[in-house]
């Protein structure tokens, strides 16, 4: 019986079948992009745009390429300054495919800034939870160098998308 008020989703006939070949994302084109691709200033579809869940896009789109990246981390790196954050900052990233390049990126910004950077072991996977809790154990009890950190997802947003996500919370008594 469902319960009142819900909606319930058809499921879709791809369900538990490989992906049809016009559904794959051709991961090299994807990464060049990545790299290469330029924003188009005058297109405010490629611009740095931020929602509750970050900046996200793809680079296919030029919404999403090593750009926008360089940008919104030299931007951490000088919020973090101007506020006197000098704690550890946490990284961690999905499987999205432009995961791994937006992270490179990142932390070549967070190493000319000096940003003491944490991630996960033999470039694995960390998700949300766990780099929101390494900050949380991290400040509780400071008053000072607090942590903070960068969430490198889209999300449940398609294969070829990327995202960008900033965590700061503050120590739990």
């Amino acid at each position: 019986m469902a319960e009142r008020g819900l909606r319930h989703m058809p499921i879709s006939p791809l369900a538990g079948k490989p992906a049809p070949k016009e559904l794959l994302v051709d991961l090299t084109r994807l990464e060049q992009e990545y790299y290469e691709r330029r924003p188009d200033l005058g297109n405010p579809n490629q611009l740095v745009s931020f929602g509750t869940s970050g900046h996200r896009g793809s680079p296919l789109h030029g919404s999403f390429t090593e750009s926008h990246i360089l940008a919104i981390t030299q931007a951490i790196c000088d919020y973090r300054r101007s506020r006197g954050y000098n704690g550890p900052l946490y990284m961690g990233k999905d499987t999205h495919a432009v995961s791994g390049p937006a992270q490179r990126t990142a932390l070549e910004v967070l190493a000319a800034n000096n940003v003491e950077t944490i991630i996960q072991r033999d470039d694995g996977f960390t998700p949300t939870p766990v780099i929101s809790r390494a900050i949380l154990v991290y400040n509780r009890n400071r008053k000072e160098d607090f942590a903070d950190g960068i969430v490198i997802t889209p999300s449940h947003n398609p294969p070829a998308d990327g995202g960008f996500s900033t965590i700061r919370l503050m120590g739990a008594s």
